[in-house]
């Protein structure tokens, strides 16, 4: 009983200093978020575009428009994570063109979390082989995306946009998770087409865990 109790009692305080840890940002309807993590990766925890009190972001707004404290996008936290983990640094506007309008009418802001983690980057471009190794322990993922997030890397005359968002966290989870190597293939045959006419890259975060 002693042994549980102190289990629960670790848990809470791990999770206490990871919150702690975490940097977080509100940023009003209209502007931007700027994630930045200057020698890890991002990982976004939380997400919530909406209002969910009547404090925040409410200079010179009329009643009406922050009344509503039940206003929450669901797809926040995907969205940020789409865009953002696996990055060293990220801009996302506060709008509706990029989290859709949960609440007509309500001036919203969107409220976040996210830590800084230390990982090895593999980027392969369309049409290419690569391995991902892990020389000591074995391979953990932590955040993949087959598509586009900026005009620089794997150039090309269709290069075109950098909103091309299709996470394969989950997929190369089930391919590469525990294993010491783990091959990857950055093509429409393996993971689909998310963006027709738009050339791609598979972009790999990962580290090393204990056996």
């Amino acid at each position: 009983m002693l042994v549980q109790k102190l289990s629960w009692i670790t848990l809470l305080l791990f999770l206490y200093q990871h919150d702690a840890d975490a940097k977080k940002m509100i940023v009003c309807e209209g502007e931007s978020a700027h994630l930045n993590c200057d020698l890890n990766f991002i990982k976004v925890n939380k997400a919530n575009y909406g209002r969910t009190n009547c404090k925040t972001c409410i200079s010179g707004k009329p009643a009406n428009q922050i009344s509503n404290t039940q206003c929450n996008t669901a797809e926040s936290l995907s969205i940020m994570s789409s865009r953002c983990d696996g990055s060293k640094s990220c801009t996302v506007p506060a709008v509706n063109s990029v989290f859709s309008d949960p609440c007509v009418g309500t001036y919203k802001y969107l409220d976040l979390s996210y830590d800084c983690l230390p990982a090895k980057r593999s980027v392969t471009c369309e049409n290419s082989q690569s391995v991902i190794k892990c020389c000591k322990g074995v391979i953990h993922i932590h955040h993949a995306n087959y598509g586009r997030r900026d005009l620089v890397t794997c150039p090309h005359v269709f290069a075109t946009s950098p909103d091309c968002y299709s996470s394969q966290t989950s997929s190369l989870r089930s391919r590469c998770d525990g294993k010491k190597s783990c091959q990857l293939n950055a093509s429409n045959s393996v993971f689909s087409d998310p963006c027709v006419g738009i050339y791609k890259y598979l972009e790999v975060t990962y580290c090393c865990e204990s056996y």
